[in-house]
Parts: structure tokens; sequence; C-alpha cells
């Protein structure tokens, strides 16, 4: 397997391009492993909205549809078919007639974490070809990431 090394006394700006270059990369193997694995042949955008759902229980129709990037009509198409495969219970908001409010179910949350431990699973072989030092670089690296973005997300929610 071909490495990419990093490069020496790489700027922010070749950080945020190999960034750019990466995710996306892993992103697409993510998804298309997840969709080979679901057992009920869910759609991409129903495999993103159950995963939203499990990350934002309670959620509003249009916080799935500002997810998705699609219209609110699209996001309750995907939702109506989650609904009618008992994946996914819509109910009234309490407090708002014209709001919903979106839960997996149980049936949701299970096939949503057997589909994720499969591609788990996938990930973890094509990372045993690596070092454990190689391996350890990820994990630090992929830390350091979450915490700077995780604080970027904190913040813009605030504003």
């Amino acid at each position: 397997m071909k490495l990419d090394k990093p490069s020496v006394g790489a700027t922010s700006k070749d950080c945020a391009a190999r960034v750019m270059e990466t995710i996306p990369l892993l992103m697409r193997f993510i998804r298309a492993d997840m969709r080979t694995n679901s057992a009920d042949s869910l759609s991409i955008p129903q495999l993103r909205t159950l995963a939203f759902l499990k990350r934002n229980p309670g959620a509003s129709l249009s916080e799935v549809a500002e997810h998705l990037g699609v219209t609110c009509a699209t996001a309750s198409a995907t939702t109506e078919r989650l609904v009618q495969r008992n994946l996914v219970q819509r109910t009234d908001h309490p407090q708002e007639r014209r709001r919903i409010v979106l839960n997996l179910t149980e049936e949701g949350k299970l096939l949503l974490e057997q589909s994720q431990e499969k591609t788990r699973t996938h990930i973890a072989e094509i990372l045993e070809e690596l070092t454990p030092e190689q391996i350890s670089q990820i994990e630090e690296g992929l830390a350091l990431l979450k915490n700077v973005f995780e604080q970027t997300e904190f913040h813009s929610s605030r504003s």
C-alpha cells in the first residue's frame, strides 16, 4: 500500500487542503459501505436521516432537510418512507401544532447500529495493514481534528 507522507512544515492552508481532499474520500467510502451493509436496502439519504436522528432525537423536519441539504418536501418524502417501515416515529410537537417531532424507533436504532458496526469492522480490516505506530498517528490526528471542529461547532451554535 502506497502511503502519502505528511509534508514537513505544512501550513494551515496545506492542512486545510489535505482535510478537504481526505474527508470526502472517507465519507464516500463510509456511505457506500453502509449502503451495502443495509439489510433493508436503504438509500443514502435514508441512512443519513437515521444517523442524524440518532444524534438529534426529537429533531424537526426542517432540521432533517437542512442536514440533508434538501427541501422540506424532499425530507418529508424520505422521512415518510422511514415512518412506513417503522424505523422513524413521527409525533406532533406538544406546544407547536404545526411542528412534528422525529425520533428513531427501536427497530430504526437497531438497523442503523448493525449497519454502522459492519462498516466499522470493514474499516478495521483495512486499517490492519498499518503498523501500530501508523494507527496511533491516525488516532492522534483524528482526535485533534475532532477537538478543533467540536469547538468550532460549539462557538457557531452560540452565535
